[in-house]
């Protein structure tokens, strides 16, 4: 794949290594081909971000694996039987990032959970980041991304907040739409509340796919 110019050689050393380790994670699934695809539009989702040139290598190699994990599913080369969910909201910065964080915590290996936004933003709200790590949450890595049509394609379960008409729809699956204040521009006091409705409204779905939350102890 050809990579901008501005791009150090470390950087590019970097996409090489991405691509060389997704051939062997996905080896006998996908050829190189496919997964220089993948690498190459993920890639090219960040590349006019600056704030995260540094780490644009990285992010490209962690969304092409989501995106290579979803397509897996969809046509049937790979599937764990884990219900998985997928988080919608217009920047993926606020709700849909607290949601997939709640979601991972609760529910473990027991279930997959991805996220996306119609219009992603450039990084993660600072105070969600932060009224997450009040309940023991880290969602520092996480990034604001777009969704394809592979993710939501693999998702059994999709929930909306505040994309509207956006949202993608495809037939077969589950939708809820959940109303659910945006955080963007809120202060941390503002932002707790809503964070702990996202919680409950998680744990309400959890339930309801039979997903028992796991304990501390029961963490790798």
């Amino acid at each position: 794949m050809e990579k901008p110019d501005w791009l150090t050689l470390d950087q590019q050393l970097a996409v090489r290594t991405a691509a060389n380790r997704l051939g062997e994670e996905f080896k006998g699934i996908y050829g190189p081909e496919t997964i220089g695809r993948f690498i190459e539009s993920s890639f090219d989702q960040f590349a006019d971000r600056a704030s995260v040139t540094r780490f644009l290598p990285l992010l490209a190699e962690r969304w092409a694996r989501q995106r290579l994990h979803a397509l897996a599913k969809v046509e049937g080369l790979a599937h764990t039987g884990a219900p998985t969910v997928l988080f919608l909201c217009t920047h993926n910065a606020g709700r849909s990032q607290m949601a997939l964080g709640f979601f991972n915590h609760h529910a473990g290996e027991n279930a997959i959970a991805w996220s996306g936004g119609s219009e992603p933003g450039i990084e993660v709200n600072p105070a969600a980041v932060e009224a997450m790590a009040e309940r023991g949450i880290d969602i520092t890595s996480e990034f604001p991304k777009p969704w394809t049509d592979e993710v939501v394609r693999a998702a059994d379960v999709v929930i909306s907040m505040g994309c509207g008409d956006a949202c993608p729809v495809f037939p077969g699956k589950r939708y809820e739409d959940w109303d659910i204040a945006d955080p963007a521009g809120e202060t941390l006091v503002d932002v707790r509340p809503i964070r702990d409705e996202v919680e409950r409204r998680v744990l309400t779905l959890m339930s309801e796919l039979g997903l028992t939350p796991v304990q501390t102890g029961d963490r790798a």
